[in-house]
């Protein structure tokens, strides 16, 4: 509820952001938000009209006033976490976002720069984060906690956070937050843990508190990242991966993100790819994606299993039944 003593100019902008969130508002419930009388909350729609703020008007007993659709903008009003969640909405389905350049993030700067500076700042910073790859079913961390996670890493400073480990609890963790990375839908906090003294990647969804620091930290040169991200993504599983591709690097990064290994030239014209996996079944479906030769040094169970696939695709493409079982 408005204050009596409010003036023209606060009421006016109240009633444009009733008029944002309440389309179809009646004017003795505007009256009544203003603390007005209805002639008067009529008065102040004429002003907005007269600042070339299109405002319809519909007759009857359901008739009210909404904003009409114009050629001029009408000003933005957004809470911090309502910005917040905007930009890390289109972070979630433009990984170019962040790039003023192009038309997603040249929207994105426009309506930035129409926001007050206290809610433009963290919004802004989340935006500079690093972005690959589209969305998938992932959980989107809450604004807030990403914002300050941002934040911390572009000030070099130091955080405590409550960590969410599952079914194992909680744990109390230091971290240096080297940077936040939007990966195939997914927030990641690239960081090193002084709890485990290692580098570490952790979950912004499963961050429960964030503490800032007094220490400050500096970064490791050269940071990339989202390729350090995916690199780590592909380590730390029980079957150690090795292959040989006969292409270059170049064309190796092009079939095989960082995620799947570390791609290593062995010559100009040909590569060795470095990984982990639980599941050999699930990455000889992916190695798929290799146009050239490549042959598997090891494990056993990946060889296996790129066998039985190929005999799955054979008997597919010859029409013959497969004798495979499922549980």
């Amino acid at each position: 509820m408005s204050r009596p003593d409010e003036s023209p100019t606060a009421r006016a902008l109240l009633l444009l952001e009733l008029l944002q969130n309440n389309p179809g508002i009646t004017a003795d419930r505007l009256a009544g938000r203003l603390s007005v009388s209805e002639r008067a909350a009529r008065r102040y729609i004429g002003i907005l009209r007269e600042a070339g703020i299109p405002v319809e008007s519909t007759r009857g007993p359901y008739g009210g006033y909404r904003l009409g659709r114009g050629l001029r903008l009408p000003p933005l009003m957004f809470t911090p976490t309502e910005a917040l969640g905007l930009v890390m909405a289109v972070l979630d389905g433009h990984h170019d976002a962040a790039d003023p350049s192009g038309p997603v993030g040249g929207a994105l700067g426009k309506l930035l720069r129409a926001l007050p500076e206290p809610v433009a700042h963290p919004a802004e910073a989340v935006r500079k984060v690093s972005a690959r790859g589209g969305p998938d079913a992932a959980s989107r961390p809450d604004p807030d906690t990403t914002a300050a996670l941002v934040q911390a890493a572009a000030a070099h400073r130091r955080l405590r956070l409550g960590y969410r480990l599952g079914s194992r609890g909680e744990r109390t963790m230091e971290v240096d937050p080297w940077a936040v990375v939007v990966h195939h839908g997914r927030w990641y906090l690239l960081c090193w843990s002084h709890t485990r003294d290692a580098r570490r990647v952790l979950r912004v969804d499963r961050v429960t508190t964030v503490t800032t620091l007094p220490d400050i930290f500096e970064p490791p040169t050269g940071l990339r990242p989202v390729e350090t991200l995916e690199e780590h993504l592909s380590q730390g599983w029980t079957y150690e991966v090795e292959i040989v591709i006969e292409a270059p690097v170049a064309l190796v990064t092009e079939w095989l993100p960082r995620s799947l290994g570390r791609h290593e030239p062995i010559d100009d014209g040909t590569t060795r790819l470095l990984a982990t996996t639980d599941e050999p079944d699930w990455y000889a479906q992916q190695l798929t994606a290799i146009r050239a030769p490549f042959r598997i040094v090891g494990p056993r169970e990946l060889r296996e299993a790129v066998r039985a696939l190929g005999r799955r695709l054979t008997e597919a493409a010859e029409g013959m039944a497969s004798d495979a079982t499922f549980d």
